[in-house]
């Protein structure tokens, strides 16, 4: 027969097997909270590289391709271009930019990434993957980081900028019979009006839409810059 102390000692042994028990489910629950917050943690964390730069919806005209720029950016050695000059990083008391679109008897063409960043660049990528300048051996006040047709103008103070200043900087001729390398007649729209002044006097101001068109006139692609600029 039991005794009252073997009782309890029998009692005591089962306590602590259920205690054993308990512990053990609580510490696998635990882990498996803690797995499932570490993968949302994960799933979450910003991305490093640049956000895309957001482009035109593909019209009839035909989307840019970016792998086809209608001319390189030209070399530069940091010396001053039209008065604009360059420094080792860039200047952001004055911060603005434009859009340029240029079309060749109706197909769109792009700018090169780089105008106005001395070579070697340093390189990444957007989001969507495509090639993203971030700086060089020195930046100019008026530059591109990419091919989505962003002229940025960053200086340390206000200053103003003209589109023949800009292909100065690309290294490509402008006229009102020329466009880099396209010849032919050539129109020019600014924010949706037709203008008929020298093309190189056209001044660059805070999102401006430009679009060049060489030859054929394709009708007006309105453009809307990437939030925050």
């Amino acid at each position: 027969m039991e005794t009252s102390r073997q009782k309890i000692e029998r009692l005591k042994a089962v306590q602590r097997h259920r205690d054993r028990r308990r512990r053990t489910w609580m510490i696998a629950s635990i882990s498996v909270l803690i797995a499932g917050a570490v993968a949302l943690a994960v799933a979450f964390l910003p991305s490093d590289k640049p956000a895309a730069a957001t482009s035109k919806t593909a019209t009839a005209a035909g989307a840019p391709d970016s792998t086809a720029p209608l001319a390189p950016a030209g070399p530069l050695t940091g010396a001053p271009v039209d008065g604009i000059e360059s420094g080792s990083m860039e200047q952001l008391a004055f911060h603005i930019h434009a859009h340029l679109s240029i079309y060749v008897d109706g197909k769109s063409k792009t700018l090169p990434y780089g105008i106005g960043i001395i070579r070697p660049y340093q390189m990444s990528a957007d989001a969507a993957g495509n090639p993203f300048v971030d700086g060089g051996k020195g930046i100019y006040w008026l530059h591109t980081h990419d091919s989505s047709g962003i002229i940025h103008m960053e200086a340390p103070a206000n200053v103003s900028f003209t589109l023949g200043e800009f292909f100065d900087m690309w290294g490509q001729p402008l006229s009102a019979a020329q466009v880099g390398p396209a010849q032919g007649p050539l129109t020019v729209f600014v924010n949706g009006k037709a203008v008929t002044a020298d093309p190189r006097s056209i001044p660059l101001n805070a999102h401006d839409v430009i679009q060049l068109d060489i030859g054929d006139v394709v009708p007006f692609q309105a453009y809307t810059f990437p939030q925050g600029l």
